[in-house]
């Protein structure tokens, strides 16, 4: 946990975050491109260590060609591979969306399950995967959505100190109301594209700079 020498004034700046956060980005959506729950999830397999405008350029094809569990079982696994070898790491990849694929086919009746404990029976599925399908297509707010952006912006501003995504979201979610769990994971994502790049983070026009600790450091190391 970070340690608060002012519990009350650090509840406060976090207020001061989530007000900023949501006058910025009010109803931002989740950036993969998707029909449904299924489409979802093959699509945030393939987001790992790959950006979501490469995974957007590659699933039209790939779901065109194979568009239900029960075909992705099926396919040959070198096809498979090859519709989506630019997104990298595209054997391991394919292996888990056909074993995901598979175990929807035969234990759930080719339909992704919307609960927690059965999305991390799924190849390829741990709880950001899970958050991410369980949050944008059902609505269920089981936790966190901790990617780079999130780690990244979440440490900036103090709210972990932790870089493993599993501290970090417990972190967050004892900091962060349950109701906006979800909002603020594609929030937070958002922000981190637009304004809080990981190599230089625009703190001059970051509407949450004067309650970030690292802006102030920002603007310290600059001679402001």
């Amino acid at each position: 946990m970070v340690r608060r020498a002012d519990p009350a004034a650090e509840r406060r700046r976090l207020a001061a975050i989530l007000r900023g956060l949501r006058k910025e980005h009010p109803e931002p959506r989740c950036a993969l491109v998707h029909r449904d729950a299924f489409q979802l999830l093959v699509a945030t397999i393939l987001s790992a260590q790959c950006t979501d405008e490469r995974v957007n350029l590659v699933t039209p094809g790939l779901f065109a060609r194979w568009g239900t569990p029960e075909a992705l079982a099926e396919v040959p696994l070198p096809l498979l591979e090859q519709e989506i070898r630019s997104t990298g790491f595209f054997r391991n990849k394919a292996k888990n969306i056909q074993g995901a694929a598979r175990t929807l086919v035969t234990r759930f009746a080719g339909r992704v399950p919307d609960r927690m404990e059965d999305l991390l029976e799924l190849p390829g599925v741990a709880r950001k995967t899970a958050n991410v399908v369980l949050g944008t297509a059902f609505g269920r707010a089981e936790g966190v959505v901790v990617d780079t952006h999130v780690a990244r912006l979440a440490r900036r501003l103090g709210l972990t100190r932790h870089g493993d995504p599993v501290k970090i979201e417990r972190d967050l979610m004892e900091r962060i109301p349950r109701e906006d769990w979800i909002w603020f994971s594609h929030a937070l994502i958002w922000h981190g594209r637009k304004v809080c790049a990981a190599r230089k983070p625009a703190c001059e026009r970051c509407v949450l700079a004067a309650h970030c600790p690292s802006a102030v450091h920002t603007a310290t190391r600059a001679g402001r």
